[in-house]
């Protein structure tokens, strides 16, 4: 079933932090509901909202980190390419904060 995607440890921790993050927000919001909130973004939003916001934002440092790693070895004169694990730790660093401050 999954024979389609390129099944490593950090793409499966990655899912795995996700589909923990999505069964902590539902608790959370069934013993918490949320209020709106203003932080750093420019709208008000829920827990909920900064969640995606942060999965979003998560995602793309990961894709960017990919699309880059060979120019990364490139630039800095490295033997490989970088390791997956420095945009996992960025992307959630990135959730983080959206989750905190957003």
């Amino acid at each position: 079933m999954f024979d389609w995607m390129f099944w490593t440890t950090p793409v499966a921790v990655f899912f795995t932090c996700i589909g923990l993050m999505l069964v902590g927000m539902t608790v959370w919001e069934l013993r918490s509901p949320t209020l709106l909130r203003k932080g750093f973004l420019p709208i008000e939003t829920t827990r909920g909202d900064r969640l995606f916001i942060g999965l979003l934002t998560a995602a793309y440092i990961n894709l960017v980190f990919i699309g880059l790693a060979g120019k990364f070895a490139e630039w800095f004169s490295l033997n490989e390419e970088p390791s997956i694990w420095i945009s996992f730790v960025l992307s959630m660093a990135a959730l983080a904060l959206v989750m905190r401050k957003g």
